[in-house]
């Protein structure tokens, strides 16, 4: 890890993309734990998309600026069209994806990148995770491969792109639809760490059952899946 300290004054090889909607509660939060990484910051950039969000979120991000590179969707796109859209225009080797109303460990950057960097035969690298409730009380250590969110992974842009994206169809589930495309030609390796501090709360969009379970049959019929 000492050749990645010493790098500086350099073109970032990381961006952490943050797709926020309506999360003027959470996204300080958010920031801030990638503000206080142990990982140099030229080496990191952050990119949040503001999906035409109706609180003060833009408020709240204001209160960053210099420290995020925002785009502001005017109206709703959906959290894969506002994926696309970020990862469209970085130009970093590297991206991992936060989600608004998540936060991470000080070594969540520094121990992927270094773990991916270090082993050019992998492809994607994820972290296991913390469930953890408003109070920011942990309540479960998970496995990410076990139980695999859609955050926490560290990507190679190049091969995201490849696959064509996330699918903007699936305004949910669109982690799953992305993973089983990318499994085709690729593989996710675990770094058995818990960096990601992942929480579960009442406004969860996976709470809306009636959506899940629509955009969970496009799922299987896109991937002719087996129930």
């Amino acid at each position: 890890m000492d050749n990645i300290l010493i790098r500086s004054n350099t073109e970032p090889v990381l961006t952490v993309i943050i797709a926020a909607w309506n999360e003027e509660k959470f996204i300080g939060r958010c920031i801030r734990s990638l503000l206080s990484q142990n990982f140099p910051r030229d080496l990191f950039q952050i990119v949040v998309v503001d999906d035409g969000s109706t609180d003060k979120t833009s408020y709240a991000l204001d209160l960053f600026k210099g420290d995020v590179s925002v785009i502001k969707n005017d109206n709703n796109l959906g959290l894969p069209a506002s994926l696309n859209k970020a990862i469209n225009r970085i130009k970093t080797p590297y991206f991992v994806r936060v989600d608004a109303d998540d936060y991470v460990s000080n070594n969540f950057l520094l121990f992927l990148y270094s773990f991916i960097e270090n082993n050019k035969r992998m492809d994607a690298v994820a972290c296991d995770y913390n469930l953890i409730d408003d109070e920011e009380q942990v309540f479960s250590r998970n496995n990410c491969m076990i139980d695999p969110i859609a955050c926490g992974i560290i990507f190679k842009t190049h091969q995201i792109i490849d696959i064509g994206l996330y699918d903007e169809d699936f305004l949910l589930h669109e982690e799953q639809d992305l993973r089983i495309r990318f499994l085709k030609k690729h593989h996710i390796h675990r770094l058995e760490l818990a960096l990601y501090r992942y929480r579960r709360h009442e406004n969860n969009i996976t709470n809306n059952k009636e959506a899940m379970d629509h955009h969970m049959s496009n799922l299987v019929s896109k991937h002719k899946i087996k129930k």
